[in-house]
C-alpha cells in the first residue's frame, strides 16, 4: 500500500521533485543562480510562456493542439506596433488586438469543428500564414518608433514584482476558478475524456471546443503585447518556438496529450522548470543548438512520461477491484 501511495505521489508530483532538482543543480553550477535579481528575471521571462501556456491548456484539456500560439504573439505585436505608429492610442490599440487574436483562435475552431480536421494540421497551417503575415506587413523589418510609455509596462513593476508575473498571476488565478469552479470547465474535461459521451448528454462540443480555441488565441494575443511591451519593438520573428515550450510546459505538468487529464495549478510548476532550464542553461554558457536539443529531449521525456504514467494509473486502478 505504502508502494503504491508513493508511485501516485511521484506520478502526480514528482514534476515539484524535478524543479528543485534543477534549482539545486544549476545553483551548484553558477554561484549567481540564486540571487534575487535572476529568480526575478526567471518570472518575468515565463510570465509570456505562463500566460500561453493557460491557453494551451484549455485546447489540451479538450484532446486538441494549438501550434498558432507563437505565430499569434509575434502577428498580434507587430499589428500593435503599427495601430500606434499610426497614432492609434494604447488602449483602443489593445483591444483591437485581442479581438482579432481571438478571431485567429476561433478561424482554427471553426476548421477543426465544422471539416473534422485535426487540430495538429490546421493550426500548423495558420502557424505557417500568421508568421508570413507578420513578415508581410512589416517587410521583413523591425516596427520602431511607437509610443514610449507602452513599453513601461513590461518594465515596470509593484512592490518589486515585475507586472508581467503579476498579469500572469492574474491568468492562471482566473483559468483556475473557470476551469475547476464553472460548468465550462467541466466541459472542457468531458469533451477530452469523452467526446461523444458528453455529445449524448447534451454538451454543444463544437462551442465547447470554439471557446477552447477562442482562449488560446486570446491569451497567445496578451502575450504578444507584452513581448511588444518587453522588447519595444514589432519584431515578425517574434514568438517564434513558443508553441513548443508552451506544449512541454503543459505536458510536464500531467496534462493529458489525449485530453480530459490535468490540473492548471501543475502547469505554473511546468511553465517555471521551462524557465529555471533555460535561464540555467544561458547562465551556463550552453549555446543555443544544444539547449534547443535539450528543450527537445525534455518535450520527448514529458510526452513518454505522460503515457507510462497513464499506463501505471490503468494498472493501479484495475489491481484496486
Amino acid at each position: 500500500m505504502k508502494k503504491n501511495h508513493a508511485i501516485s505521489w511521484l506520478l502526480n508530483y514528482g514534476i515539484i521533485l524535478i524543479l528543485f532538482l534543477l534549482i539545486i543543480g544549476f545553483s551548484m553550477a553558477t554561484a549567481n543562480f540564486l540571487k534575487f535579481t535572476t529568480i526575478f528575471t526567471i518570472l518575468k521571462q515565463v510570465s509570456i510562456i505562463g500566460i500561453i501556456s493557460v491557453g494551451m491548456t484549455y485546447v489540451m484539456l479538450t484532446g486538441g493542439i494549438d501550434l498558432s500560439v507563437g505565430s499569434i504573439a509575434g502577428v498580434s505585436a507587430v499589428t500593435a506596433a503599427i495601430l500606434m505608429l499610426k497614432g492609434l492610442a494604447i488602449l483602443p490599440t489593445c483591444l483591437i488586438v485581442l479581438i482579432i487574436a481571438i478571431v485567429y483562435g476561433m478561424i482554427s475552431g471553426f476548421f477543426i469543428t465544422k471539416f473534422n480536421i485535426p487540430a495538429l494540421i490546421v493550426t500548423l497551417g495558420v502557424m505557417t500564414s500568421l508568421r508570413g503575415l507578420a513578415y508581410i506587413v512589416t517587410n521583413g523589418m523591425p516596427v520602431f518608433g511607437f509610443n514610449d510609455s507602452f513599453g513601461s509596462f513590461a518594465n515596470g513593476s509593484l512592490w518589486m514584482i515585475p507586472y508581467p508575473v503579476i498579469l500572469a498571476a492574474i491568468v492562471f488565478i482566473i483559468a483556475f476558478i473557470s476551469l475547476e469552479r464553472t460548468r465550462i470547465g467541466r466541459y472542457l474535461y468531458g469533451v477530452g475524456g469523452n467526446e461523444e459521451a458528453s455529445r449524448l448528454s447534451g454538451v454543444n462540443v463544437v462551442r465547447v471546443k470554439y471557446v477552447a480555441y477562442a482562449v488560446s488565441g486570446f491569451l497567445s494575443g496578451l502575450a504578444g503585447l507584452v513581448l511588444l511591451s518587453r522588447t519595444n519593438s514589432g519584431q515578425p520573428a517574434s514568438g517564434l518556438g513558443y508553441e513548443m515550450d508552451a506544449i512541454t510546459a503543459v505536458v510536464l505538468a500531467g496534462v493529458n496529450i489525449a485530453g480530459g487529464e490535468g490540473r492548471i495549478g501543475m502547469v505554473i510548476i511546468g511553465v517555471l522548470i521551462m524557465g529555471v532550464l533555460g535561464t540555467g542553461m544561458i547562465m551556463c554558457n550552453i549555446n543555443d543548438y544544444v539547449q534547443q536539443f535539450v528543450k527537445g529531449l525534455v518535450l520527448i521525456g514529458a510526452v513518454a512520461f505522460s503515457a507510462y504514467s497513464k499506463k501505471v494509473r490503468s494498472v493501479m486502478i484495475s489491481k484496486q477491484y
